[in-house]
């Protein structure tokens, strides 16, 4: 499948920390339509049985042209991804030519998630983003599965760098001001760890939960193991408490 892989990952800016969250792929009823064209060449070809010989080539010719457009549509689809990063969102597509539109998560003002009937009953639905910019290149995402979860994905990607809540209103820097507390790719996973630092509260240690991105869930997960003693005091027991927990004084 590397064939139809546009390795989006070469887009990314490595070197200010950017990681992937989520790499969309069209959902398997976008190329329900290409499927149909390759099962319409089957009859086409059997007009072999009717035409007299002098019009062979109708269905010689129109067969062939079908499965190969059909082919250059499948293609199509599987080179088109959406790409969710700690940074921006943006979409890789095209074969030959390949066309890249970036939006900053910092210019989504917001996201509209439509799913028709269908949609709803195969889960499915379309993506469109309003944004500060005026001509914008990244404006409707179509065939995104899962949508609520991933419409939650980008939300919560947006919270956590600092760009929405009271976090952003007060000025406060993002949630990864360094390198130590960007999010990292590691064999399919995202970890999200909000600090490697602990916090004395009361009779115990603390420690922020460290999450990470199931892609086949596509939504963050707890990670478990981080409880235990203190590196430092092991005879003090070490608790693990919600990002979203409010500091103590």
């Amino acid at each position: 499948m590397r064939l139809f892989d546009p390795n989006v990952r070469k887009h990314l800016i490595t070197d200010e920390g950017e990681v992937v969250v989520d790499e969309v792929t069209k959902h398997w009823t976008a190329s329900l339509k290409p499927f149909l064209e390759i099962a319409l060449a089957v009859p086409v070809l059997a007009l072999l049985f009717w035409l007299p010989r002098d019009f062979y080539w109708v269905p010689l010719l129109g067969a062939p042209i079908l499965v190969l457009h059909a082919l250059w549509r499948i293609a199509e689809v599987r080179m088109d991804r959406f790409v969710i990063t700690n940074m921006r969102v943006f979409r890789v597509h095209g074969i030959l030519s390949q066309q890249i539109s970036t939006m900053p998560l910092a210019r989504i003002l917001d996201i509209s998630v439509r799913k028709p009937v269908i949609g709803r009953i195969l889960g499915y639905g379309h993506f469109v983003f309003e944004s500060a910019a005026q001509d914008q290149g990244l404006r409707e995402i179509r065939f995104v599965g899962r949508p609520d979860q991933r419409d939650l994905t980008i939300q919560r990607v947006i919270a956590r760098a600092g760009l929405r809540g009271a976090g952003a209103q007060q000025g406060v820097p993002a949630r990864y001001p360094d390198s130590e507390r960007m999010p990292r790719a590691d064999d399919g996973w995202m970890h999200l760890r909000e600090t490697r630092e602990t916090e004395r509260i009361g009779d115990a240690w603390w420690t922020e939960r460290e999450e990470r991105y199931d892609r086949d869930e596509a939504r963050f997960v707890p990670v478990q193991d981080v409880s235990g003693s203190h590196p430092e005091h092991p005879t003090e027991p070490i608790a693990t408490i919600d990002p979203e927990r409010p500091a103590h004084a």
